[in-house]
């Protein structure tokens, strides 16, 4: 089975956080946080900052390493790192996705997200919960 590793941003904005809608592909129309592939060579920190900038046309900086997961679809197996990210600079454009929202953290079920992107969402919550220092969402 083919085997595809990537890097995703969780974008935070106070209580919220950046979903994109997919504009392509096998899995147009779900929800995704955006990012991409490691180019050889590359650090997974730098990968993330270049494909964000190129899909989005913001800067990030990188607050902290959220997890990792791993998910067999039919055709490969996904390995994606995701990072919780804030915007330093810019505002966002859409360049490869349909839409784009910031879903408050008791929305964040409100999508339908990519089948790999639904343990990170579990993530999300557990963390930014905690964050926040928040006993419910």
């Amino acid at each position: 089975m083919k085997k595809i590793e990537v890097v995703a941003a969780i974008i935070k904005n106070d209580k919220r956080v950046l979903a994109t809608k997919r504009g392509y592909g096998e899995f147009i129309d779900m929800w995704e946080f955006p990012g991409g592939k490691i180019e050889p060579a590359e650090s997974r920190e730098d990968a993330l900052k270049r494909e964000i900038a190129e899909e989005l046309k913001v800067d990030i900086g990188i607050d902290d390493f959220l997890c990792t997961v791993s998910y067999d679809y039919p055709n490969f197996h996904l390995t994606m790192h995701c990072y919780i990210c804030s915007i330093l600079d810019g505002k966002i454009t859409l360049v490869e996705h349909k839409d784009a929202r910031w879903l408050p953290l008791n929305q964040l079920d409100s999508v339908e997200w990519l089948p790999a992107d639904i343990e990170v969402v579990e993530n999300i919550k557990a963390y930014l919960k905690k964050f926040y220092n928040l006993t419910k969402l």
